[in-house]
């Protein structure tokens, strides 16, 4: 299983009249934690797009238990449970500054051709940093 972990503060653009985070602004938060979780493994999602191959969200799971809070820290950690395939799938915990899980979900995406949007493998570089991690 590979792990990752990745800060944000919230923003003040991103709270509610109660200076919570707006629920729409966690899949903000997913998508932060999943891009730079494959950036410190040394891969590149524009480089990827620039090659042919996108991964558009399939599906999204969220489960709100505490609020976020205007000017907090949190922590986005991000998983990839298994080795991709045509779709791959990362789970996420956010964490507050007193390290309590606030916000738990998950994503499915799928590895597409870009000009014909069919499904396609993960291209072989991903595939090879992530392989020690499984």
């Amino acid at each position: 299983m590979y792990i990752s972990e990745t800060q944000i503060r919230v923003r003040y653009a991103e709270t509610d009249q109660m200076s919570y985070v707006y629920y729409g602004n966690y899949a903000m938060y997913f998508e932060v934690g999943r891009v730079e979780a494959i950036r410190k493994i040394g891969f590149s999602y524009k480089e990827m797009e620039d090659n042919g191959i996108m991964m558009p969200v399939l599906e999204s799971h969220y489960t709100y238990l505490k609020p976020g809070k205007y000017d907090e820290l949190l922590t986005i950690k991000t998983r990839i449970p298994s080795l991709p395939g045509v779709k791959i799938k990362f789970e996420y915990e956010v964490i507050n500054e007193q390290n309590e899980l606030i916000t738990k979900g998950w994503t499915t995406l799928a590895f597409l051709k870009k000009g014909s949007h069919q499904p396609t493998r993960p291209p072989q570089n991903l595939l090879a940093l992530l392989k020690p991690y499984f």
